[in-house]
């Protein structure tokens, strides 16, 4: 139940972009469920090795390198997906960001123990 819940919230955070940056774009609510499945297997089946990969870089940049890597998760994702569209590399930065953000607030507030 609560994997369920968890990728409920995810959606919404992802339906939620739309309204907070223009650079982003939501067909539907169905296109925001199946983008949050496709970025939760991408998160956690491709993530850990590129951020393992790069494991030098971001050491030398302090950890910021992180931010790339989850931007260029997110526009792959983008491009994976028809109905989820990213304008550019800076925006999908931008978009990974805030819906981290989103995605922590909501389960912060609706996954207590």
């Amino acid at each position: 139940m609560r994997l369920l819940l968890t990728w409920l919230i995810n959606t919404v955070a992802i339906f939620a972009l739309p309204h907070l940056l223009d650079s982003v774009e939501v067909d539907s609510f169905t296109t925001a469920l199946f983008a949050a499945l496709v970025l939760g297997l991408v998160n956690t089946l491709i993530r850990p090795l590129l951020v393992l990969l790069t494991l030098p870089v971001t050491l030398l940049t302090l950890g910021l390198f992180i931010f790339v890597i989850n931007g260029l998760l997110f526009w792959a994702v983008a491009d994976l997906v028809s109905g989820l569209r990213v304008a550019g590399f800076g925006s999908a930065i931008l978009a990974a960001l805030v819906y981290s953000v989103i995605s922590w607030l909501l389960s912060a507030i609706l996954l207590r123990k």
